[in-house]
């Protein structure tokens, strides 16, 4: 289950990462943070990687082989980079239209999820 769990906490990290980095960019977009000073918008993205960080830190502690997890330090994070690349994918497709995947960033993730496969070798 701590393999279950720790997939779960990490997409959750993911989720609120992405946001946090580029959910700004949307705000601008809406207008809403236009007259935001840098150290603003800088402030907004901490207060949402704060949740990050609370769903990042117990996934990899869960998740660690030394702490009785099914994951190797490497594996946690080919892991957590396939994760982050497949949810950047969903929310970048949800929040700014006209972002679409083409054929190479398929390839691309098609590759990812080689590396983790190769990872995962005994």
């Amino acid at each position: 289950m701590n393999g279950l769990y720790t997939i779960i906490l990490l997409i959750l990290s993911n989720v609120f990462m992405t946001i946090a980095w580029y959910g700004h960019l949307k705000l601008q977009q809406s207008g809403i943070s236009n007259n935001w000073s840098l150290l603003g918008v800088i402030a907004f993205s901490w207060a949402i990687a704060f949740f990050e960080y609370c769903c990042q830190v117990p996934a990899n502690r869960m998740g660690f082989v030394g702490n009785g997890g099914p994951f190797t330090l490497v594996q946690l994070k080919v892991v957590q980079e396939c994760i982050s690349l497949g949810v950047f994918a969903v929310i970048a497709n949800i929040m700014f239209q006209g972002q679409n995947l083409h054929w190479n960033h398929i390839l691309a993730f098609f590759f990812i999820i080689c590396a983790v496969y190769l990872v995962f070798m005994k």
